[in-house]
């Protein structure tokens, strides 16, 4: 295997917990950051004076608690006292916007993803899909590693940044929608090469047991047995996602991309951010299908492949279309567009107020959607950025009905001026909700909302 997977690459003897969240030292950390949050303004920094002897007691409570965690945490300490310093020296220079880069070189969860390996992590930070204030937040985190996972990481899937994991406790930016750890969300004064990335696969897998379970009692889908097995098994449900999220991660940066498949800070319309996440996702979907066809694979990576084909097109239909506003929301547009490929290729129906699916055909007509995807992208790097958009927003549009009030769709755009025009063209809402959508959200919106914050051990989970 191509990572760590034994405990005795960590380095010393932790002190045995059962629960490190209820641990004293734990609960004294997360008191101090709880306090110290409602002094920073939003880009981290403490401007009120009157504050900075509240917040450097405060400071030197975190930093002592960061030191005890040495002996819960050894293979952390050098981490854990790079942040005791940096917390010193944002004290130390009178509370300004904080840098945290120090600590952050020091933490590297990638080098070590043992099964049950535990981690304390404590950044200024925002969290994607939670909120986009800089403020300390403090999690508990275990990492999620199972054997089979391991030896498709040491295969064919290699991905040496990703590290999935689950929460044991967490601050107020993580009680959201938040399910990433990511190391560019940390307050820092320059960006460094980043060489991890962790997604928390027991909160994905719990919003999608419950929004599934509802969706489908409301749709009257008669899901498949396999597929039923998801909704009743939280571990397995995780082992799934990790399985996703592996495959999906790698293909970021793999096969025949535009020049920046990420639309860096969605500078180009954001349906070609949908296209590229649902690219990933289609990617995992289509892999899946790969290793369910092939007899020579392992029955447990089989077994988790087949769920994995589940898990795509069910959390992309249900959850992604109908979760968040309808402002640019990209995931949102990536489901919807899976939703109304596989009925127009009747393989998904809404008869008699019920939803059924063909499960015999769907392998290949999902494939298709994402040869659809590869040959737009096989396309792009022979055509001006400006075509490759218009013949995105085609791809799209020829499957999805635009806002009728939408400029695209009758191309009244500004072609000769610079992209930016195209981009301010984009309807917030380029590409409603179809009434089936518009029916399904409503029904459905008490139980996404109740989807925030959730964890593997949240009531009704």
């Amino acid at each position: 295997m191509s990572q760590t997977t034994s405990q005795d690459a960590v380095v010393g003897e932790p002190e045995v917990v059962e629960d490190i969240a209820t641990h004293p030292v734990w609960l004294s950390l997360k008191s101090a950051v709880a306090a110290i949050r409602p002094l920073q303004i939003q880009d981290g920094s403490i401007p009120d004076e009157n504050a900075h002897a509240t917040a450097r007691a405060l400071v030197e409570a975190l930093r002592d608690d960061l030191l005890s965690f040495r002996r819960l945490l050894p293979h952390d300490a050098e981490y854990l006292e790079a942040s005791a310093r940096d917390f010193d020296r944002w004290a130390d220079g009178g509370f300004g916007v904080p840098d945290f880069l120090d600590s952050l070189n020091a933490f590297q969860p990638q080098k070590n993803r043992i099964d049950g390996l535990r981690h304390l992590v404590v950044f200024p930070m925002y969290t994607q899909n939670g909120s986009t204030d800089r403020l300390v937040e403090a999690v508990l985190i275990e990492v999620l590693w199972p054997e089979f996972v391991a030896d498709l990481e040491a295969g064919a899937y290699s991905n040496k940044l990703f590290v999935p994991i689950r929460f044991l406790d967490f601050t107020d930016g993580y009680d959201t929608n938040s399910a990433v750890l990511f190391p560019e969300t940390v307050a820092m004064r320059e960006i460094p090469t980043f060489t991890w990335g962790a997604i928390f696969a027991d909160r994905e897998a719990a919003r999608f047991r419950r929004v599934v379970r509802a969706a489908s009692e409301i749709t009257k889908l008669d899901l498949p047995a396999s597929a039923a097995r998801l909704l009743d098994d939280q571990k397995l449900t995780e082992e799934t996602f990790v399985m996703w999220d592996l495959i999906h991660d790698r293909t970021h940066m793999r096969g025949d991309l535009p020049f920046d498949p990420f639309m860096i800070k969605q500078r180009m319309p954001y349906f070609l951010y949908s296209l590229e996440e649902l690219r990933c996702d289609l990617t995992a979907f289509r892999e899946s299908v790969r290793l369910d066809r092939d007899p020579e694979t392992d029955e447990t990576v089989r077994d988790h492949a087949r769920l994995v084909q589940y898990a795509v097109i069910f959390d992309r239909i249900f959850r992604f279309a109908i979760t968040g506003s309808r402002v640019r929301n990209y995931d949102g547009l990536g489901g919807q567009l899976l939703f109304a490929w596989m009925h127009q290729h009747h393989v998904l129906h809404w008869t008699d107020t019920q939803l059924a699916i063909d499960w015999d055909e769907v392998q290949d007509v999902v494939i298709a959607l994402s040869d659809a995807i590869n040959d737009l992208y096989w396309h792009s790097i022979d055509r001006p950025k400006m075509a490759h958009w218009l013949a995105a927003y085609d791809l799209v549009s020829q499957t999805l009905t635009p806002n009728p009030a939408s400029r695209w769709a009758v191309r009244d755009l500004p072609l000769d001026g610079p992209p930016k025009g195209l981009t301010d063209a984009v309807m917030d809402d380029e590409f409603p909700l179809s009434m089936f959508y518009e029916a399904l959200a409503k029904k459905m919106a008490g139980v996404i909302e109740s989807t925030a914050g959730i964890t593997a051990t949240s009531p009704g989970a």
